[in-house]
């Protein structure tokens, strides 16, 4: 073996060496970091105690509806209702001016097609034929659902 080889092995072995040296040392500093007595589990006794050294909760404020009541005759509004079907979900209300369709959700394998006023269509993602059609009545200010 000639010296130039020789050299060329002892340094890739003190570099392999160093490498190893320097993993150890990273997975000790951060070891000691993960598993200290900070992050070690809690008894049951220190869990009620550090409970009880918090302050208590003041009065909690009323939540304000999100929606501002109607301005008309009627003292409450439009309660809304969910209608299940075959295609998704319809959320729908019977409103002064009549039925109204306030959100629809497709089901899986459906697509929302189409959503107008109170008429509403859920059609199949993989086959355009297979369609949800239907129509929101209002029979007592309660909304229902009419297949077409």
């Amino acid at each position: 073996m000639n010296r130039r080889t020789l050299l060329v092995t002892a340094g890739w072995a003190g570099a392999a060496f160093l490498a190893v040296l320097a993993g150890i040392a990273g997975i000790g500093v951060l070891g000691a970091g993960l598993t200290s007595a900070g992050n070690s589990p809690r008894s049951e006794a220190q869990v009620a105690r550090e409970l009880a050294e918090l302050p208590s909760p003041g009065p909690s404020a009323r939540p304000t509806p999100s929606e501002p009541r109607p301005s008309g005759n009627s003292s409450r509004p439009a309660a809304s209702r969910t209608l299940p079907t075959r295609g998704g979900t319809v959320v729908a209300r019977c409103a002064s001016t009549g039925p109204r369709i306030v959100s629809m959700s497709p089901a899986q394998g459906f697509a929302l097609h189409e959503q107008e006023g109170d008429e509403g269509e859920f059609r199949g993602t993989s086959d355009n034929h297979d369609r949800v059609r239907f129509t929101i009545v209002c029979s007592g200010g309660r909304p229902s659902l009419v297949s077409r």
